[in-house]
């Protein structure tokens, strides 16, 4: 399995708006969100972190090829993709995919490789 983590910055006065929206893809839209990752074949977890900078939202998605998949997603048409895309460009704006218009995220310790090498 790939892994790659990204972290988009909330637009100023929207961590607010964008927990009520997380509260809905954790609820009501649950079934929906876990079926969108599911047909790209990854699992997505994210993470809130407020910063000095602003808040950010850090986003790791897990799986054969998570870059590709994370394209596939922002341009599926599904009613869910697009009402998903629209409410992330709301809290976020533009979103560049994490593998072609922005430096993908370097991976510089990783425990679990770490655990992996010889004694």
């Amino acid at each position: 399995m790939a892994l790659i983590a990204f972290a988009i910055p909330l637009l100023p006065g929207k961590t607010a708006d964008w927990r009520k929206w997380v509260e809905e893809l954790n609820g009501p839209r649950r079934e929906e969100f876990i079926e969108s990752r599911r047909r790209a074949g990854v699992r997505e977890r994210t993470f809130l972190q407020p910063s000095p900078m602003g808040d950010l939202v850090i986003v790791t998605v897990e799986g054969d090829d998570p870059g590709q998949a994370f394209g596939q997603m922002m341009s599926a048409r599904d009613a869910f993709s697009t009402w998903f895309a629209e409410r992330a460009r709301e809290f976020h704006g533009d979103i560049p995919a994490p593998t072609t218009e922005a430096p993908p995220a370097e991976l510089v310790l990783d425990t679990d490789e770490m655990a992996r090498q010889p004694k």
